[in-house]
């Protein structure tokens, strides 16, 4: 089963090959977020450099951006209060809940769109795929 470059992104797979995880568990789970080391199919490096994942700080923060001012808009739009507590409270509560998924997924758009020496290589899914016809 081939995956699209997008589908493999939402899954949180390597770049590389598509099979592989990024990460070890769920976003929102109590043990503590952790990026691999290593693909374990491929066996891409997937911090590329010492403190490469900074980067994806930016990513986040524009995420995060993004998240505020479409929960205010929808905050307005369906209230249309204009109490300070309302929006402090209801964007906390936002940017708390979309922590897990921007940290994922700041490093995932970083990996994929960001990295232009990481490209797919469909050999591995090639091999994956004979390996699992049966």
């Amino acid at each position: 089963m081939r995956r699209g470059k997008f589908r493999a992104m939402l899954e949180c797979r390597c770049p590389q090959c598509r099979i592989g995880r990024v990460f070890t568990g769920s976003a929102y789970s109590f043990h503590k977020q952790r990026t691999n080391e290593v693909c374990a199919y491929c066996g891409l490096q997937f911090e590329i450099e010492p403190g490469y994942f900074y980067a994806a700080m930016y990513v986040s923060y524009a995420m995060s951006v993004a998240e505020v001012v479409g929960g205010g808009a929808l905050i307005y739009f369906l209230t249309r209060s204009e109490s300070p507590t309302l929006y402090a409270i209801a964007l906390f509560v936002i940017i708390i809940a979309s922590s897990p998924i921007n940290y994922r997924y700041s490093r995932l758009i970083l990996l994929y769109y960001l990295t232009p020496r990481l490209k797919y290589d469909s050999k591995y899914q090639d091999l994956y795929e004979q390996r699992h016809q049966d």
